[in-house]
Order: structure tokens, then C-alpha cells, then sequence
């Protein structure tokens, strides 16, 4: 093991409930995965030219079972205390995919059906008008929730979420404000979409959304690091979260919980991103939806299900910037329809999703694989911001694959 990387026994709270095994046996190489650990051990160290990222674990695992759990650099900005295994991340963005699950779980139950419009289930949404005072031609529907294509603009003053203190207030001030543009015309990923299906769960399962989370995920697949807050016990495990100043020099984040780690990270139980969890948590989730559906002999849901989830909805929509080359977007996940266009080494059909400050799953079906980085950086696009590891991580895992 090269020096920064910790010790591959992993203490019981970075169990990611898989069978451990050699990357020899997983049809990986242990030379070349070397240089994945020289990648981050190098991005997480300070240097001439710059302050790299503070720290990162990784986890991967391939055919059912970890292969390669890694932590680097420090935890803490002070940089006095290692990254462990089971450190916490503000996994923000990387939310969302968990909220699909959460709506198509009551999707399989005949609670809902994709195609239902909003105002259905939540009647503050009937009657919207677009910006011009037009009625639109349909209204919007909880699929175009899940694919951002709803023609809701992004969150601003008018919403205000950070002021909301539950989810109902949120989506009572989100139905108030007109339509941008027709529904289903226009991709724009933006996190309103997903908070107001958050109260859509609510209504329909009749329990609020944290609990819904706990009771038909968190708990069925053993995640007992992952929640929208962290008890005080544990707050020590939480990575600090950074930003860099003009000048270059790195700092805490801006962020609600830079400063007070663990409280919560909206007003309310935000599905768009209010999680915290750690690496071995959020791979039994994403070996779930490798698994298509199950965990440990548990049907969370059925393989047709998630093959929807991740299938490409907005394939006939300008994606713009918000997606990359070759990308499309599932129901809450990006997926990937042309490997040659998107530049990086992978597989058609793999799918995952990133988080604001640095976070980053990918499940490949092809390639029976999943891999996790989770790192806590916001970027400010700033010459001084190090650059974004996804594009490097993604390569330097698939060119460690021998079969």
C-alpha cells in the first residue's frame, strides 16, 4: 500500500456489507490500480502549485464484493487528523438518486404513476400558469419531476428553500410561482424538482420523508451512517468541507454546516441534497441498483424498475451543460448512450450521479461494477480551485480492469 492510503482493514462502521476480496480475483490489477492510489495520494497533498483537495476515500467493488476501500490525505483543514474509512461526507446532490428510489418504491405499489400530473396528489399545484399568464397545454407531471424537465425555473428568491422549514411549506411556495417554460420542453436540472416529489412521498405514504428514507431504505440495506443530520457522538467522523479564497488560500466553505458539522443541511429534509453518509453506506445503495432491485436477499425493487430508472428520458431535449457529452438522464441519474462522444473509458448503460461538493458514484451493470469517490470541496470556478478528480478517478479505475 502506498504511503496516505489507510489500512485495508476496515473498522465495523466502514463495513460496506459485501465480502472483501483481492483485486486479483475481481479481474482488477494490482499495478495499475496503484496508480489510482498515487492519483489521489498526489491530490490530496499539498504542493507547489496549489492546495490540492484535503482528502478522499474510495471504494470499489466488482461481482458482489469490495476490492479496493482507500482513504487519503486528511480529514480535518488543519490537516492533524488522517481521512478515515468511515469518515461522513455532505453527500448533497448524490440525494437525489436515493428520492427516485424513494417515489418509484410507491410507484410499484399503485400509490402513483410516472406520467400523474403534480396536482394530483398535491392540489396547490393545479391551476399553474406560465410567466406570461398562458395556461400551459398539459400539466406537470411527477415523471418531469424526475427528469428536470417540469419548465421550472431555478430556485431564487421567489422559492427561497433555505427559509422553508418543511417540505409542505416548500412546495406550497414552489406551486405559487409560474412556469418557465412549457412542461416537458426544456431539460434544466435543478433541485426544486426533486424536493417537491420529497412531499409528494410525504402525502402518499403518509409519514415525512425522513422517515419513509429510514424505514424502506436505510434500514432494509444497513445504512446506519446516513441520514439528513449526525448524531453529536459522531460528529468527530465528519469531514471539514472547503472552498478556496480569491487569493487561493483554502478555507472552510461557506456552507451551513461548515462551521457546525452534522446540523441539517436545509431547513427541511431535502431529497435534491441533504444527506450526509459515508462510502460504505452508499455502496450498499448503489449494489442494490446493481443488483436490480435487491439486497441481502431483500426485493427493495424489481429489476424492470430499475432498469427504467436508469434508461435515457430525455433523449429528444437539448441537455445543454448540464449533462455531458454523451450523457442522457434517467430518473434521477445520468446515464451513459454514446462511451466515444463522452470521452472517458466505460461502459453504455452505466449510470450514476455527482454531489455539489466534490462526490461521486458510478454503477456499471456491463462491467458488474461500482465505484464511489468522496471527497468535501466546493468549487468557486477559480484558477485556485483544484480540479475536478471525476473525469481522471472514472479512467484510472477502468484501466485497471484485466478481464
Amino acid at each position: 500500500m502506498l504511503a496516505g492510503a489507510a489500512a485495508a482493514a476496515c473498522p465495523v462502521r466502514a463495513d460496506p456489507g459485501l465480502p472483501n476480496c483481492t483485486p486479483a480475483s475481481a479481474g482488477f490489477s494490482v499495478e495499475r490500480l496503484r496508480r489510482l492510489d498515487a492519483f489521489l495520494d498526489a491530490d490530496t497533498r499539498p504542493g507547489p502549485h496549489g492546495p490540492g483537495h484535503l482528502g478522499a476515500v474510495v471504494l470499489l467493488a466488482r461481482d458482489g464484493c469490495a476490492l479496493h476501500h482507500r482513504a487519503h490525505g486528511h480529514r480535518d483543514l488543519p490537516r492533524r487528523e488522517p481521512m478515515p474509512l468511515d469518515a461522513i461526507f455532505r453527500i448533497y446532490s448524490m440525494t437525489k438518486p436515493i428520492a427516485s428510489v424513494a417515489v418509484l418504491m410507491l410507484m410499484e405499489e399503485g400509490a402513483l404513476a410516472l406520467d400523474d400530473p403534480v396536482e394530483r396528489h398535491l392540489p396547490e399545484f393545479a391551476g399553474q400558469r406560465l410567466r406570461d399568464g398562458a395556461k400551459p397545454r398539459r400539466p406537470v407531471t411527477l415523471r418531469q419531476l424526475l427528469t428536470h424537465t417540469s419548465g421550472f425555473d431555478t430556485a431564487g428568491a421567489e422559492v427561497d428553500p433555505q427559509a422553508a422549514a418543511d417540505l409542505a411549506t416548500f412546495a406550497r411556495r414552489v406551486a405559487a410561482v409560474p412556469l418557465a417554460v412549457e412542461p416537458g420542453s426544456r431539460f434544466r436540472y435543478d433541485g426544486i424538482n426533486t424536493d417537491v416529489l420529497c412531499r409528494v412521498v410525504e402525502v402518499l405514504s403518509g409519514r415525512s420523508f425522513a422517515r419513509f428514507l429510514r424505514e424502506r431504505i436505510f434500514e432494509p440495506l444497513g445504512m446506519g451512517d446516513t441520514g439528513f443530520t449526525v448524531p453529536a457522538a459522531q460528529r468527530h467522523r465528519i469531514a471539514d468541507i472547503t472552498s478556496v479564497a480569491d487569493d487561493g488560500r483554502r478555507l472552510l466553505a461557506n456552507a451551513r454546516s461548515a462551521e457546525a458539522p452534522g446540523i441539517a443541511l436545509r431547513g427541511y429534509d431535502s431529497g435534491a441534497g441533504g444527506l450526509y453518509s459515508t462510502a460504505a453506506d452508499y455502496l450498499r445503495f448503489a449494489q442494490m441498483l446493481l443488483d436490480e432491485g435487491w439486497w441481502r436477499g431483500q426485493q427493495l425493487l424489481s429489476p424492470r424498475t430499475v432498469a427504467l430508472l436508469r434508461m435515457n428520458q430525455v433523449g429528444h431535449l437539448d441537455v445543454g451543460n448540464d449533462l455531458g457529452p454523451g450523457e442522457g438522464f434517467g430518473l434521477g441519474v445520468s446515464t451513459v448512450v454514446d462511451v466515444a462522444r463522452r470521452g472517458r473509458l466505460g461502459s453504455e448503460g452505466a449510470f450514476g450521479w455527482p454531489g455539489a461538493a466534490t462526490t461521486y458514484f458510478t454503477v456499471d451493470p456491463r462491467e458488474r461494477l461500482v465505484a464511489l469517490l468522496l471527497m468535501q470541496h466546493l468549487p468557486r470556478g477559480l484558477p485556485a480551485d483544484p480540479p475536478r478528480p471525476t473525469a481522471a478517478f472514472h479512467n484510472l479505475v477502468y484501466q485497471a480492469l484485466e478481464r
